[in-house]
């Protein structure tokens, strides 16, 4: 059955495929996507080309892709429902983001604290790539006339500069581009280290702190055993007071699909043993649901629906590039 745009409003987003998703991406991004495709047009992308901003074994990659591509549909995106592609299989994207390097200012990119966090102690030895891949996301949000962008907190500040450029272009040449806008949870939006509250759950950390998507079951039991808690034995979402315990009640809410209210009132007058027992058991039975589903999609039916994608991508981007062009000269 061909893919029809059923809905207004475009969403679009991409994780970049350079290490296995962890629960913290998970609750933050993805665990959004499925719900935003029965409302919204929604282009879920894999942006291979951010990946490479560090260096990367091409083998790597391709294996890191896949995986990406088999997460999305184990997390509950629909093929027939959203257009699921690479990003490299578009080469609009680069070439808009050579037109929005052109738009773009110095000042602009020198204000991303990403970048800033991510450079340090690289000094001069640091990618270009690194300092204008914002400029690159800009485009792959601006190529496909996207409304709303769901973003982690930390991403918050990149689709600002995609507006800032939107705007910028539009009023240099004629308007050409929608305007998103970023939707960020207002609770999960940042899920935090089970070893250090203050330290964002990331990918790239390995160890006690972070539990992958894919994680061997008894390595999570493990995890959650160990993770940090707070002085005290009350079981209340307190950031300021209680860092580790709320991080940990945002986890067990956001997987059981139960409000923080609901489980406080659960763990009155109990400790932090009695809870996270139960969080561990929480945390067990998604991911063996979450990993019985990715099982059983191989990479061959992953690598068709990226080739599917693909040409319903291209159609969209191709709209907007020729229009952009246009507007500059350039045919």
């Amino acid at each position: 059955m061909p893919f029809q745009l059923k809905h207004e409003q475009i969403v679009f987003s991409g994780i970049k495929p350079s290490g296995r998703l962890n629960i913290g991406g998970y609750i933050g991004s993805l665990s959004q996507w499925a719900e935003m495709q029965e409302k919204y047009t929604c282009l879920f992308c894999v942006v291979d080309y951010h990946a490479i901003t560090v260096k990367q074994k091409p083998s790597d990659l391709e294996k890191w892709t896949l995986e990406l591509v088999k997460t999305y549909l184990a997390a509950g995106v629909n093929p027939k429902k959203s257009i699921l592609f690479r990003q490299s299989d578009l080469s609009a994207h680069t070439e808009l983001a050579w037109i929005l390097n052109c738009t773009a200012h110095m000042a602009d990119l020198k204000k991303m604290t990403q970048f800033k966090e991510k450079s340090l102690g690289q000094k001069e030895t640091v990618s270009v790539g690194l300092f204008t891949y914002p400029v690159l996301m800009a485009a792959d949000i601006l190529l496909h006339q996207t409304d709303i962008v769901p973003v982690g907190e930390d991403q918050k500040q990149h689709v600002e500069l995609a507006r800032d450029l939107a705007k910028r272009f539009n009023n240099e040449y004629g308007r050409v581009f929608e305007i998103p806008e970023s939707v960020v949870r207002k609770n999960g939006a940042r899920i935090m280290s089970l070893q250090d509250p203050f330290k964002k759950m990331s990918k790239s950390e390995n160890g006690a702190g972070c539990i992958d998507l894919l994680e061997d079951i008894e390595e999570a039991r493990k995890k959650i055993r160990r993770a940090v808690t707070d002085s005290g034995n009350q079981i209340k979402y307190d950031k300021k007071n209680k860092p580790a315990i709320s991080n940990l009640l945002t986890i067990y809410s956001h997987l059981s699909r139960r409000s923080i209210d609901e489980i406080e009132k659960e763990y009155e007058g109990k400790g932090y043993g009695d809870f996270k027992k139960d969080l561990e058991g929480v945390v067990v039975d998604f991911l063996s649901a979450f990993q019985k589903n990715y099982n059983k999609i191989s990479d061959q039916e992953a690598l068709k629906i990226l080739e599917a994608g693909r040409e319903r991508a291209e159609e969209m981007a191709q709209k907007t590039l020729v229009k952009v062009k246009k507007l500059i000269g350039i045919k």
